[in-house]
């Protein structure tokens, strides 16, 4: 079976992949990635994330993947010596200096190459299995029938990944420039303003720049604005074209966002052949957190334009609170996120069979035992009385 690939912008967010059914996460240091303001990893916290994937029988890749200029490289020895210290399972590499660099000092460590590089090719994919490459992050404007045909030119020793959920970006494989020209942030070494998603008008140069709208919806024009990616009921065909490591975006996302998507392509792999009434439901999962109106891509050959046109973020539920105890028969501890009542019904994210249970809350108390009617305290802990046999771990969301 195909592994689940995770993000992890946090210790929280990778636990949650790892919990939700993720095999592997990837995430960054605090420099070399291309997710800046994502977190991030110290070297003592990359240290204890890999002990605990390895511990639980999973792995972790750390992101090299900026695009270097001559000055990324200082530094770079000494942290490629201690992810060698530290047995991580690959590093995410986008460019060729740095995979020179990593054959020539840290020749032990398995090299991925990031989507970043814009992999459209089995040529490309040959002469980097030269350099000792070890899996290939394909470039998202591939279609599933160029994915059949790179698979059957290239070396059997050659893993293949590719992103089947998340947001995309507008620049070709994420290689953007806009960020950098608008605010001096460069997106191609860690620091993307998402540009993207600002609102933008057209002017016409003889009318003394009056400004016209593109395309809008009711929260404004996003004419550079990708729909978010969603594969779900495609996995068996990337599969088949040779794809080893289904990629989800969103080191930026919530922990909800990654415990949502991580169970519904779990419980995809898992069951295999989808009834309809199973898509139906893990597509209806998809809508419950944070996303943009869903396209396919180019993955099914066509060129979508779909994934170009504008789209605000939606979701139909909201994360309420999150298990920080296991069920005692009776109660439940947890912890809260954001405001309800007694009287309101609580939908269980969990990777158990709790998994879309409804709660009816009719009684709740602080940890003290005294009765709370509305849970509006950030974070408070509180105890929900319930038989459900929930986990520590698991998410309590309400429709919204």
């Amino acid at each position: 079976m195909a592994e689940l690939l995770a993000p992890a912008g946090t210790f929280e967010k990778m636990e949650t992949a790892f919990r939700f059914g993720a095999d592997a996460v990837y995430f960054a240091g605090k420099k070399f990635g291309l997710r800046a303001f994502a977190g991030n990893f110290s070297d003592n916290e990359i240290e204890e994330a890999t002990r605990y994937a390895h511990n639980i029988g999973k792995k972790v890749y750390i992101t090299i993947n900026i695009l270097a200029h001559e000055s990324d490289f200082n530094g770079l020895k000494e942290y490629l010596d201690e992810l060698v210290k530290y047995k991580v399972d690959a590093v995410i590499v986008s460019d060729l200096g740095i995979i020179e660099f990593i054959r020539n000092y840290a020749p032990t460590l398995t090299i991925h190459v990031s989507t970043q590089a814009n992999i459209l090719n089995s040529y490309a994919i040959n002469f980097l299995a030269k350099m000792g490459v070890k899996r290939i992050i394909l470039a998202r404007e591939l279609s599933i029938d160029e994915i059949k045909q790179i698979k059957a030119k290239i070396s059997k020793d050659i893993e293949l990944e590719a992103f089947v959920h998340g947001a995309m970006c507008i620049a070709y494989s994420g290689r953007c420039l806009l960020s950098n020209y608008l605010t001096g942030r460069d997106a191609n070494r860690g620091a993307c303003a998402q540009a993207c998603r600002w609102e933008y008008t057209i002017t016409e140069k003889s009318r003394k720049g009056d400004q016209y709208p593109i395309e809008e919806d009711n929260r404004g024009t996003y004419i550079l604005n990708s729909k978010d990616l969603m594969m779900i009921e495609h996995l068996s065909e990337l599969e088949s074209a040779g794809i080893t490591s289904f990629k989800i975006e969103g080191r930026m996302k919530s922990p909800y966002y990654v415990a949502n998507v991580v169970n519904a392509y779990r419980r995809a792999l898992d069951k295999g052949k989808l009834s309809h009434e199973d898509l139906n439901m893990l597509k209806n999962e998809l809508q419950k957190s944070s996303h943009r109106k869903y396209t396919t891509g180019f993955y099914l050959g066509a060129n979508d334009k779909e994934c170009l046109k504008s789209s605000s973020p939606i979701q139909s539920y909201e994360y309420m609170a999150y298990v920080i105890g296991d069920s005692d028969g009776e109660k439940t501890l947890i912890e809260q996120r954001n405001r309800f009542k007694i009287g309101d019904e609580l939908e269980v994210l969990s990777p158990t069979d709790c998994f879309n249970k409804i709660i009816k809350l009719e009684k709740m108390t602080d940890i003290n035992g005294c009765d709370v009617l509305d849970a509006k305290i950030v974070q408070q802990k509180l105890y929900i009385y319930t038989d459900l046999p929930l986990e520590k771990g698991d998410i309590l969301r309400k429709k919204i």
